[in-house]
């Protein structure tokens, strides 16, 4: 019974989420621009909402998954970071092998169509976060490996509480808003044209880095079965309302508490991984987005400059990039904000190559943000794999507790 509410669950936030994308798409092809303000105002008050809370859900996940793994804590969180390092640049030296194959064949378009500028927000309630994401992951593990190394019982207590508090946050506020935030992400494409506009000039290239992610998430999950010795679509096969959650808010950091949520179906993730791996991959892991940027620069340099980068410059920029990627603001466009630096300094683009790369990348934005997110799904089997193949963490947490 317990299975079947989960499953029913699983499909009705699908279904409204697709409701969302349908019903967004559709009020932004037909919204004056009056219409338009109140949807923009929409937007940005649930937006301020959901990104006030993600600092604290990281906190309120991250902190107590780490005094839950007691002598693991130390060896998890340097395997983590190193996944999700070696996962960015693995994707992106993927991204640019196949793209010296493809590109050059393709019928390189050299213009691009205007958009529609967004009326502004006719009303705006500022929910400012207490802090930025990258400072709540560090401030998570400062407090979950301080209070396991000092032995604070009073405050581990305190943490397991107060994940018990966002939790519910969670499933009553914060995934019953998103379906809306989502209609009102894709009105704002629908009215500014990026749907009708831009997306038919760069369909092959958007098809060709879709198709990357897919590629690239089965590499992924196929290592993470192997690692583990566990099916994993017992992992993947949950991730359907994440995927849509991060087309929907083109954004880790929002799609964090549906992520959560769907992890915690898999029957072969214990809670400690997922508490601990989950949030800290939707921080840091960002192979979809480093996948697809890697393919539009090289797009762009044949476009503008009339060559594809040298083996030698983007084996330096893929590696440097998989240092940015870990660093980069977990909201819509982060990614390709982050390595403006590199983009610049070791590409070579020019002004008119930067706002071109963040013109289109914008164009799928949301679905290298769905394959970040459904990748950190199989960075968390991999972890289990390593650390709870036998149950050793449920174990200890069980012995714990009595």
């Amino acid at each position: 019974m317990n299975k079947d509410k989960k499953v029913k669950s699983e499909w009705s936030l699908i279904i409204k989420l697709l409701m969302g994308i349908v019903f967004g798409s559709v009020i932004g092809l037909l919204a004056n621009e009056s219409v338009m303000e109140v949807v923009v105002s929409i937007k940005y008050v649930l937006g301020q909402f959901i990104f006030f809370t993600v600092p604290l859900v990281i906190i309120a996940f991250i902190a107590p998954a780490i005094t839950k793994l007691k002598n693991n804590a130390n060896k998890m969180l340097g395997m983590g970071i190193g996944m999700a390092y070696l996962s960015a640049v693995g994707a992106a030296t993927f991204a640019y092998t196949a793209g010296l194959v493809i590109i050059p064949h393709l019928s390189v378009p050299d213009v691009m169509n205007s958009l529609q500028e967004l009326p502004d927000a006719s009303f705006k309630l500022a929910i400012p976060p207490v802090m930025s994401v990258m400072t709540a992951l560090v401030v998570a593990i400062l407090l979950g490996i301080t209070t396991l190394k000092t032995k604070a019982e009073v405050f581990e207590k305190a943490l397991h509480e107060f994940e018990k508090m966002m939790l519910l946050v969670i499933k009553s506020a914060v995934i019953p808003v998103l379906p809306f935030f989502v209609a009102s992400t894709f009105a704002g494409l629908a009215y500014e044209g990026t749907l009708t506009l831009q997306l038919p000039v760069f369909l092959k290239i958007v098809v060709l880095a879709l198709i990357g992610h897919m590629i690239w998430l089965a590499v992924l999950y196929t290592l993470a079965g192997a690692v583990s010795g566990k099916n994993p679509w017992e992992v993947l096969k949950h991730y359907g309302p994440a995927y849509l959650t991060a087309v929907g808010t083109m954004s880790s950091a929002a799609t964090l508490p549906v992520a959560l949520n769907s992890a915690r179906q898999s029957k072969v993730l214990s809670k400690e991984t997922v508490d601990f791996m989950v949030p800290l991959g939707g921080t840091i892991h960002l192979c979809g987005s480093v996948l697809t940027e890697t393919l539009f620069i090289m797009v762009i340099s044949l476009m503008l400059y009339g060559a594809i980068p040298s083996v030698g410059t983007m084996a330096l920029f893929v590696l440097l990039f998989g240092i940015f990627a870990i660093g980069a603001p977990g909201v819509p466009g982060g990614t390709v904000m982050a390595s403006m630096g590199i983009v610049v300094g070791v590409v070579g683009f020019d002004p008119a190559g930067v706002a071109l790369l963040i013109a289109i990348f914008a164009l799928q934005d949301s679905f290298g943000t769905a394959c970040n997110v459904t990748g950190d799904g199989a960075l968390t089997l991999m972890l289990e794999g390593v650390f709870n193949k036998e149950g050793e963490l449920s174990s200890e947490l069980e012995r714990t507790e009595v």
